[in-house]
């Protein structure tokens, strides 16, 4: 990847925590999707007790689109300049807080591994980076008439 001067150091930040956040929802997504039980990513079925899921197949299939897939084609369009990705940003970033904040809901907080805390930072990390003026400049002021590449 070239580095283009014409980004602010705040776009390259959200490159990074959009190509986690899809890179992990994917990984996340298919592990549970491939084990319902939550076995193989280990993620006991009993914290589903008091959730409206008998097992983990809902759960996956929205972790891996909402915040996998959708996340990464959020980082293709960040790179390509694409006005959607401003408004893509903003969407990865509620979704992935009000999935964080669904989930302790209904499972509970579990601090060991903080991976509920760790997901919260980077969903507020987002939001914070995609409301920045230099991001929000960044992608308002594309060349709608350009040709993309």
């Amino acid at each position: 990847m070239k580095i283009d001067k014409t980004r602010p150091f705040s776009v390259y930040l959200l490159l990074i925590l959009m190509c986690f956040q899809g890179l992990s929802g994917i990984a996340g997504g298919i592990g549970l999707v491939m084990d319902p039980t939550g076995r193989l990513i280990q993620m006991p079925l009993e914290w589903l007790k008091s959730s409206p899921f008998n097992d983990y197949l809902i759960p996956g299939v929205i972790l891996l689109t909402i915040l996998g897939v959708f996340p990464l084609y959020v980082f293709y369009a960040l790179l390509k300049k694409q006005r959607s990705a401003w408004f893509g940003s903003l969407f990865v970033a509620i979704a992935l807080i009000i999935w964080i904040g669904v989930e302790i809901l209904i499972i509970g907080y579990y601090s060991q591994p903080p991976l509920q805390l760790i997901y919260l930072i980077v969903g507020m990390a987002i939001l914070i980076l995609v409301l920045l003026p230099s991001v929000q400049n960044c992608y308002r002021t594309i060349d709608l008439n350009k040709k993309p590449e």
